[in-house]
Parts: structure tokens; C-alpha cells; sequence
């Protein structure tokens, strides 16, 4: 029975890791399309965001669980360039794969595992490359 609170536990504290990395992406998103205006791929990967943090606010409230308040806006800077945006969102996706990768390894919940899967998913899948294009035709 103590690992199965345990397990809880891992499950509870990877779904706070995961929405505080995506308020976080969000915060960072935001602030470069305030600095730099809507551009891409930063305007259609912020509202990725947004749903990423609503389907692990689901699974906060399937789970009658608080989840942490959104405190991440005023706390990011933008970077100076476009570029520099998404050299560091380059770095922060290959982070996130590996945070989901560790997050994963202690959720015993079925529904949590498939939503932090389905995201470590779209970042590995859609966003990562979608910045990694920006900078290759930036360069080239």
C-alpha cells in the first residue's frame, strides 16, 4: 500500500512539473510575440501551449487535485532576436522530452501517462522542428 501512495504521489508531483514547464513555455512565448510581434512559429506554438496546460488541468480536476497558480507571466525575458528565441526554444524542447521522459517513469495513472505522452509527442513531433526550421532558413 506505501507504494501505491507513492506512485500517487510521483503522479502528483509529475503533473505539477509538467504545468509549471508549460506556464513556463507559455510565459516565454508570450513575451517574445509582445517583443517581437506575432510571429512564427511563436504564435501558433503559444496557443499549443494553451492546450497543452488545459489537458493536464483536466487531469488535475479529474483527480480533485489544486493545481499551482500561473505565475510565470512577468517573470521571463524575451530573448534579443527571433533567433536567439528559438535557439532557446530549441534547448528548452529537448529539455521538456527529457522531463517527460522522467515524469513518465513515476506515473502509475493510465490517463496522466497518455496525456504527459501525447505532449512530450507534440513537442518532440511538432514543436522541436518547427524551431529548428525557423533557424535553418534563418541561416541559409
Amino acid at each position: 500500500m506505501n507504494k501505491k501512495r507513492n506512485m500517487t504521489e510521483g503522479t502528483v508531483e509529475a503533473l505539477i512539473e509538467a504545468l509549471e514547464d508549460e506556464y513556463r513555455a507559455r510565459a516565454t512565448y508570450r513575451k517574445v510575440i509582445e517583443t517581437f510581434g506575432p510571429v512564427r512559429p511563436f504564435i501558433n506554438i503559444v496557443e499549443a501551449e494553451d492546450r497543452h496546460a488545459s489537458a493536464l488541468l483536466r487531469q488535475f480536476e479529474r483527480l480533485d487535485i489544486q493545481p499551482p497558480e500561473d505565475t510565470w507571466a512577468g517573470r521571463v525575458e524575451a530573448p534579443p532576436s527571433i533567433a536567439a528565441a528559438c535557439e532557446a526554444a530549441v534547448a528548452a524542447e529537448i529539455e521538456n522530452a527529457a522531463m517527460y521522459d522522467r515524469l513518465l517513469s513515476v506515473v502509475d495513472d493510465p490517463a496522466v501517462r497518455n496525456v504527459l505522452l501525447n505532449l512530450q509527442d507534440a513537442s518532440q513531433n511538432r514543436h522541436l522542428p518547427a524551431f529548428q526550421r525557423y533557424l535553418e532558413r534563418s541561416q541559409g
